[in-house]
């Protein structure tokens, strides 16, 4: 992921006009930073974000040193012991979900705490460097909003106050951040129960009003009703919400200007998800604060294909926002209001911005100049830059400041503060505010470094992409001419993307001596819309080619075990795992987590947000019976773990049961695990645990030739024990 800050001001609507300047930063996490004037394309040099692991040692276990030289043992791939244990993997992964700055310059953060059973907790920076970081909201209180299930934008602030949704009942709270002695307040109604959720907020200084995206899930909760909302926050009582924008499935990024007099938002209704078709609107306020005139900026020509994006005001009250409408990419583009026209920014083969799964994601960010020009920061994604970012995430403070949230092959998530020079063309400063694991460099010298290969797919001239980790040990050796066994992740989504950020998850293969490859096949996102629409109406052949040629590939390279290849992926990347397993014959055991065996069942049991998703990815009646593993179950030939939350509402526990109960009875070696109290992927430490060590044991024992060097009690395997 780069990061680059464009000088709009010399823009115009081609990007190859001479005048365009770009300032190029090419790690999120290096000091270093290159500027110049760019006419099509920024500098060409890219720089591995692994670079700056020395720029940030001193907050990551400085002096800590590397295993003494000796004589390296000799040992089976996947026997090695590691110090990156399960216990250090689920300790240490926690998750933030958003940032904002307080009215005292101070970062705000919300992470997931897997120790305490996932909550999310808000917290601040402290005054004064090596000072703990304070928890805001009292122990009762988790900020978490389940709107369109997987939430985001749970939170924001405005001055000295954070208003935030309560995980619990899904009500809005605020909360002074002033006084340690505060208490949240509630300012949304109490309706017995979280039937309504709210996400994405902002204030609206000139009404004293919170404008929010709402889900009500009162009269329907499998299709509830989306809307932007206002919320008074001057009166003691807590009001019924102000209907302001209504009538599409669905909402986001509500965003007003800092006059209060035009607002900003984003629709897309079924069948679309907003990475194929979404629409950016503006709306006039009228005195008594409602919306009395709209205008569509972008996404109404029924000839132009486009998804519009993170629409946001900048200080001189210019409408900027990202949409992929020329080239494909998610690019930065302006509203030129007087003439209802759109003019890019800046122009390039790259991703500007993520899809929206979640709420509040945000990819640029104004930077205030002294001459009255527009500065952006903003992050992108190239297809063959390695370095990367967890989340394109920033946030802009005062005139010389900028928090950015980036991660690397060597260091975890994390959010450093970067102080620019007073013409804001040099970083003059650089720190590490928040890590997600603070401890994680004493692992270094156990660390795989990931290739990003390229590698060619069933459909001649197209090619995918995967990061491959080879076995890292600084301990152990394998014997003479053995190869690793391969376990191959399918991501998520399936509308999303793998990064090559450190995962300690990752680390626990590839220090115990397997090959791990992560794989972005046809349909992932990252680049560009043409790749991301290789899976419409071919969901369960494209990604399950890509996978199984990603394997193959790397057998014909040497690199892995053709006979150890092992599987895994969790949701879409679940069903992935699943159809992979039934209708080929490349893998020889699978791990599918909370995924999909019933692509029928899925239509009609999932949530309203992906209701209508997969009739684009997979089509007809008849595709949806050929492409479930569930109906061919005879195909099916060897071993699978199965791992699922028994509160999920998206792939729901049926699918999980379905498929173990089919494979039992087949005489298939096969394990279910279901956990008590978690949704769509898991949160609690000893889960994370669990899961991790009971697939391990289960592929040495069934396949792998080794025993693990770990003292783990496994699990009854069906038909094999």
């Amino acid at each position: 992921m780069a990061l680059a800050a464009i000088a709009t001001r010399c823009c115009s609507a081609s990007a190859s006009s001479s005048s365009s300047s770009s300032l190029i930063i090419f790690s999120p996490l290096s000091r270093r930073i290159i500027s110049g004037i760019s006419t099509r394309r920024p500098h060409p040099t890219q720089r591995r974000m692994a670079a700056s692991a020395s720029s940030v040692s001193s907050s990551h276990g400085e002096g800590i040193q590397e295993p003494a030289k000796q004589e390296r043992i000799t040992a089976p791939f996947g026997s090695w012991k590691s110090p990156i244990t399960a216990d250090v993997v689920s300790g240490a992964s926690k998750r933030l979900g958003g940032i904002s700055v307080a009215g005292d310059g101070r970062l705000l953060w919300v992470e997931s705490r897997p120790a305490e059973a996932g909550r999310a907790v808000l917290v601040k920076e402290p005054e004064k460097p090596g000072v703990e970081p304070i928890d805001i909201i009292p122990k009762e209180y988790a900020v978490r909003t389940t709107c369109q299930e997987y939430g985001g934008g749970a939170f924001s602030s405005s001055g000295d106050t954070v208003i935030f949704s309560n995980y619990k009942d899904q009500r809005l709270y605020k909360q002074s951040i002033g006084s340690r002695d505060s208490s949240p307040v509630p300012i949304t109604p109490d309706y017995g129960g979280p039937l309504v959720c709210y996400a994405d907020g902002v204030s609206d200084i000139r009404f004293s009003r919170y404008i929010t995206v709402r889900e009500d899930r009162r009269k329907d909760s499998l299709n509830p009703t989306t809307e932007i909302v206002a919320i008074g926050l001057n009166d003691n009582d807590s009001q019924e919400p102000k209907v302001l924008v209504g009538g599409s499935d669905f909402y986001a990024y509500p965003r007003m200007d800092a006059k209060g007099e035009r607002i900003a938002w984003i629709e897309w209704s079924h069948p679309n998800m907003p990475w194929d078709r979404s629409e950016l609107w503006v709306g006039y306020i009228s005195e008594s604060g409602d919306v009395y005139k709209r205008t569509c900026v972008a996404g109404s020509d029924p000839n132009l294909v486009e998804s519009a994006t993170e629409p946001k005001w900048s200080p001189r009250g210019e409408l900027f926002f990202i949409t992929d409408r020329q080239n494909g990419f998610w690019n930065l583009y302006k509203w030129i209001e007087s003439e209802n026209k759109v003019v890019p920014v800046y122009l390039l083969n790259a991703e500007f911005a993520r899809p929206l799964w979640i709420f509040g994601m945000n990819s640029y960010e104004f930077i205030k100049s002294d001459d009255h020009k527009n500065l952006i920061a903003c992050s992108y994604r190239a297809a063959r830059l390695l370095c990367d970012s967890a989340h394109p995430i920033l946030q802009a403070l005062g005139n010389h400041f900028l928090y950015i949230e980036g991660a690397s092959a060597v260091l975890p998530s994390s959010v450093a503060k970067v102080t620019l020079d007073c013409e804001k063309l040099k970083v003059v400063d650089f720190s590490v505010v928040w890590s997600s694991s603070p401890d994680v460099l004493k692992y270094k010298p156990y660390f795989s470094i990931p290739e990003l290969i390229e590698f060619p797919t069933k459909v001649p001239g197209q090619n995918a992409y995967a990061y491959f980790y080879p076995p890292s040990n600084p301990i152990y050796q394998a014997p003479d001419g053995e190869k690793p066994p391969l376990l191959l992740k399918s991501h998520g989504g399936p509308t999303a993307e793998t990064r090559g950020m450190l995962n300690l998850s990752t680390q626990f293969w590839t220090s115990r001596g397997w090959a791990f490859v992560d794989v972005n096949y046809g349909g992932s996102t990252g680049y560009g819309r043409e790749f991301r629409e290789r899976l419409l109406g071919r969901w369960g052949i494209v990604d399950v080619d890509d996978c199984c040629s990603c394997a193959k590939f790397l057998v014909e390279s040497g690199k892995v075990d053709g006979d150890r290849l092992c599987i895994t992926g969790g949701s879409a990347g679940g069903y992935t795992t699943l159809a992979a397993l039934a209708f080929r014959e490349m893998f020889k055991a699978g791990a599918s987590l909370y995924g999909v065996a019933d692509l029928n069942m899925l239509r009609a049991e999932t949530h309203k947000f992906e209701s209508r998703y997969i009739d684009n990815l997979v089509g007809s009646d008849k595709a949806y019976y050929e492409r479930s593993p569930i109906n061919f179950v005879d195909k099916f030939s060897c071993p699978i773990i199965l791992f699922q939350g028994l509160e999920d509402k998206v792939v729901t526990p049926d699918q999980a049961r379905k498929i173990y109960h089919a494979l039992k009875e087949k005489g298939l070696p096969v394990v279910l695990v279901e956990y008590e109290g978690e949704q769509h992927g898991f949160r609690k430490a000893e889960n994370i645990k669990f899961t991790l060590e009971q697939q391990m044991v289960f592929f040495a024992r069934l396949i792998g030739n080794f025993k693990v060097a770990d003292q783990i009690t496994p699990m009854k395997i069906d038909n094999f024990d």
